[in-house]
């Protein structure tokens, strides 16, 4: 069996929710306390034995590249002030893993990007993550979605219960239940109206997905908003193999609103070694 090596994270989106901030500055760049969205998904991927990421990017997201490459003057300048932690921190980022950055081409939808990068993925199992979802938690989100796929050799999506009246922003998948984190999906609907919602397990982060996955993206058909979405394809390949949906044992952050991203913000400050006692006395005193 192949193990899963490669990952796409698709960063191509606009993020026009957090317009004027986005105008210059990919969303997957916003930080959380003093480091970038995108990251945290990144060391996730490498915890769980990824080798390769491959980011579908447009014209705007060159700061995501610089982020992931050397930055000799600067690390020289670290090197020279004796910030050593910070400079054994910066050549890190980029070591991690092999990074690949390839444009974007085609209509919108989540769908695109990843069959854009099929010459990258051959007859290999691979990986898709969003760029502002992610999880926390003693065993990397990623690496429970690939002992899930090692276990059956199907596709499996990540997924996280959600409150009722939330279903309709989502995609949600129902099933029956194999054991306490896995279930074999029999139906997955994108943002369903909530009484129409057959459970209030939402998709979220990302999928492990198979090649044959390509040629039903190719024939797919534009769904809601005039896009081509993942799911659509995903839900097609369910009438020739078993899909499986992870129920990730892990706490969620989706960065995708400037709300969640603000609390994201301040969770993780409020762990921070350098900032928590400060920003935990400031909350304090907020009435």
């Amino acid at each position: 069996m192949q193990k899963v090596k490669k990952a796409i994270i698709p960063v191509a989106g606009y993020g026009t929710r957090f317009l004027p901030a986005t105008k210059s500055q990919p969303k997957e760049m916003l930080p959380i306390v003093d480091k970038p969205v995108i990251q945290y998904i990144v060391e996730a991927a490498v915890a769980a034995g990824i080798t390769e990421i491959i980011i579908v990017t447009n014209s705007n997201k060159r700061a995501v590249e610089d982020h992931f490459d050397r930055s000799p003057e600067l690390e020289k300048w670290l090197a020279k002030d004796n910030k050593v932690s910070l400079l054994k921190e910066l050549r890190r980022i980029p070591r991690m893993a092999n990074f690949i950055y390839i444009r974007q081409k085609g209509g919108y939808g989540t769908a695109v990007p990843v069959l854009n990068a099929e010459p990258l993925i051959g007859d290999e199992p691979f990986a898709v993550f969003y760029g502002d979802q992610f999880f926390t938690g003693k065993v990397s989100w990623i690496k429970q979605m690939i002992n899930v796929y090692e276990r059956y050799h199907d596709p499996v999506i990540a997924l996280t219960p959600v409150n009722k009246k939330e279903v309709g922003l989502y995609g949600i998948a129902a099933g029956h239940k194999i054991d306490n984190s896995v279930i074999e999906i029999n139906s997955l609907v994108e943002k369903p109206k909530p009484q129409e919602a057959k459970s209030n397990l939402a998709s979220f982060g990302g999928f492990i997905l198979t090649p044959d996955i390509f040629p039903i993206i190719k024939k797919l058909k534009s769904g809601k908003g005039g896009e081509y979405w993942l799911s659509d394809a995903v839900k097609k390949i369910m009438d020739k193999r078993a899909v499986y949906g992870c129920l990730i044992n892990g706490k969620l952050y989706d960065t995708g609103t400037v709300s969640s991203w603000l609390i994201a913000n301040i969770e993780f400050a409020l762990k921070h070694p350098l900032v928590k006692s400060e920003i935990n006395n400031y909350l304090k005193k907020l009435k």
